[in-house]
């Protein structure tokens, strides 16, 4: 396939044989519309690194590979790769239908080297490996039905009240798609049981309270246009994509942190990609304080259960 004339690109200043990991296959094509290569990735998440590391950091991986870029099929894989670098951390984790050995983030060479295995977008788990039960951050992923970022927008805005009732601070980012994700970093303690009750009650009193805008509707058929809550990414051993992750999505977009000005019908979360995304850094970073702001999480379930 063709690929398209290529913008530039903040990694082409990175030469290959310095990156700490060796590409495979580092002309193949994995957006053939903006003709960006697997190699463009690996050096993409060379130069981003620093400020996707602490998203990372000790957190549990599920690997979504896809090896083919835009083109073809994608698979998930919990187990570590036979492949990856042998001093590659991992937990082991023990479900009901086996034991998987999670690779952990943390470490620039197992980023690359997963980019190189095609794993476009960074799916972490909402704890970190020394308690994976127990995350710090609530998160609602905010899927629109109409496909438009606008509805996923006002969506947030009707989150974001709700948790600012609940004394709740908040913090918003594109899903480098169409949704939006809402984070509530929290002092680990509650299980994910618990934090996953508490996204599912208070998202079903949103769709209550807003049935034409919002649902808590599982099935894709029945949702008629409205954005749906997923509190499911809350749940043991589920994930949602990191913060300044890249997408497997048109022009290569970033999950990029906005300060909850920016959330307006009227942002186009694709002008955030590897292309511009240099830019995007010179300005400070809306996600500054959210570690120093951990928040309690009990208060607000026993006042949800009170409601």
């Amino acid at each position: 396939m063709k690929a398209a004339r290529r913008k530039a690109l903040p990694g082409d200043r990175v030469a290959p044989e310095s990156l700490p990991v060796r590409v495979s296959n580092p002309d193949k094509v994995f957006w053939p519309d903006e003709g960006y290569t697997k190699l463009d990735l690996v050096r993409f998440y060379d130069f981003i690194f620093p400020k996707l590391k602490p998203w990372m950091k000790d957190r549990l991986i599920s690997l979504k590979r896809c090896p083919n870029g835009l083109a073809g099929k994608c698979f998930f894989q919990k187990e570590k790769p036979d492949s990856m670098p042998a001093d590659t951390p991992t937990k082991r984790i023990v479900h009901e239908n086996g034991i998987r050995n999670y690779v952990v983030g943390g470490k620039k060479e197992t980023q690359l080297a997963l980019a190189n295995l095609g794993c476009i977008a960074v799916h972490v788990w909402g704890a970190r490996a020394p308690s994976p039960r127990q995350p710090d951050w609530l998160c609602f992923d905010l899927d629109p039905d109409s496909g438009k970022f606008a509805d996923a927008a006002r969506a947030g805005v009707r989150v974001k009240s709700a948790l600012d009732a609940l004394k709740l601070v908040s913090f918003a980012k594109t899903s480098g798609k169409k949704g939006l994700h809402v984070f509530v970093p929290i002092r680990v303690g509650p299980d994910a049981d618990e934090v996953r009750w508490f996204a599912e009650v208070l998202g079903t009193k949103l769709a209550t309270a807003y049935p034409r805008e919002l649902t808590m509707e599982g099935s894709i058929a029945k949702r008629k246009g409205r954005v749906y809550l997923d509190p499911f990414r809350n749940g043991f051993a589920q994930t949602v994509v990191s913060p300044f992750c890249v997408r497997r999505f048109p022009r290569a977009p970033i999950s990029t942190p906005l300060e909850w000005s920016e959330v307006k019908p009227t942002l186009d979360p694709g002008v955030f990609n590897i292309s511009t995304f240099e830019a995007r850094l010179a300005k400070p970073d809306p996600w500054a304080d959210f570690w120093k702001s951990r928040q309690d999480l009990k208060p607000a379930i026993a006042a949800l259960q009170r409601l």
